[in-house]
């Protein structure tokens, strides 16, 4: 039975000596944490609070550089090519790691052997929402107003292979009704699209989502978390709303180019460790509707390598392929 988890974050880099030999040492130093998707996005918001963190760690400046594409694919691809001396680090969503290699024939990259991992950095759970004037309250009322109006709905998505296309697509399939997929570059043009009625129906994370619904311009019908979220906690989760154990959660995770010094990945390791557990890394992820997560590399590594088997597996079983 497919398990259903849209985890989203991990966090792997460490610069060699200069990015982490200490404040002294790499004075004037740059580095910069690439990630897939434009301005705006959870992604991007929880990469900059986390360069932040580590201008602090490792005395330096650290940029975020986006390079939107292909469901984050394009920025794996620049970064297995980067050189492995700690001044190149990736922060990544599940879905280009786990799911577009298996999606894609024209990756540039293994996601098991082009990156050396360094370890999670936190989940962006999902909202599934809707354009107000959708007379729909609950998941239920979606799917028999979508069965009532089949293929007159759309449904928005960040891009194709990301964890909003594949979350819903599932969830599409296991209620059996039939609403358009409409992939974006990003999440902020979905949004905008979204809120002035040129699609319907979004399942995105709660960073980009939370903003319009408590402003009145979206409303949110579920989350994909298994437990409710403080963040909604009023709103029942699709678990609850007929689909027990369906997860829509995307994780997020930090990597470095495969050959980077194992003493480069381990301070990197710790300080981005230290990041995760402050409280006050902890609270800006709040703000944001992300949550944080920590582990050890060993730990990444090996939950990395399980849900690349696993989502190899489910995307066979589906038979949905992005090109």
């Amino acid at each position: 039975m497919l398990r259903r988890h849209f985890a989203v974050l991990s966090l792997a880099a460490v610069a060699p000596l200069p990015l982490i030999a200490g404040p002294a040492s790499a004075q004037g130093k740059v580095s910069k944490i690439v990630i897939g998707f434009p301005a705006g996005q959870g992604i991007d918001l929880v990469s900059r609070i986390v360069a932040e963190a580590l201008k602090d760690e490792l005395g330096e400046t650290v940029i975020v550089e986006n390079k939107p594409g292909q469901g984050g694919s394009i920025a794996l691809g620049q970064v297995a090519r980067a050189a492995p001396d700690g001044s190149t680090i990736l922060i990544s969503a599940m879905a280009a790691l786990v799911m577009a290699p298996h999606l894609y024939r024209n990756v540039t990259y293994d996601a098991l052997k082009s990156f050396q991992p360094v370890g999670r950095v936190g989940d962006l759970p999902l909202a599934l929402v809707v354009n107000p004037s959708l007379p729909v309250r609950t998941l239920p009322e979606l799917l028999d107003y979508a069965r009532a109006h089949p293929d007159k709905l759309s449904h928005s998505s960040s891009g194709n292979s990301t964890v909003s296309h594949i979350a819903m697509e599932e969830l599409k399939r296991q209620a059996g009704v039939r609403i358009l997929h409409v992939p974006y570059q990003g999440s902020a043009q979905a949004m905008s699209d979204l809120i002035a009625g040129n699609v319907q129906v979004a399942l995105d994370t709660v960073a980009v989502t939370r903003p319009h619904v408590e402003a009145g311009r979206l409303r949110v019908i579920a989350v994909g978390s298994l437990e409710r979220l403080p963040f909604f906690p009023g709103v029942q989760t699709i678990a609850e709303q007929g689909f027990p154990g369906f997860e829509a959660n995307a994780w997020l995770g930090m990597l470095l180019p495969a050959g980077t010094p194992r003493e480069t990945v381990a301070r990197l390791e710790a300080a981005l460790a230290r990041i995760v557990r402050a409280p006050l890394t902890q609270e800006k992820f709040a703000r944001i509707g992300a949550l944080p997560r920590a582990s050890t590399t060993p730990e990444f590594e090996a939950f990395l390598a399980a849900e690349y088997r696993r989502w190899g597996e489910a995307i066979a079983r589906s038979g949905i392929k992005a090109d």
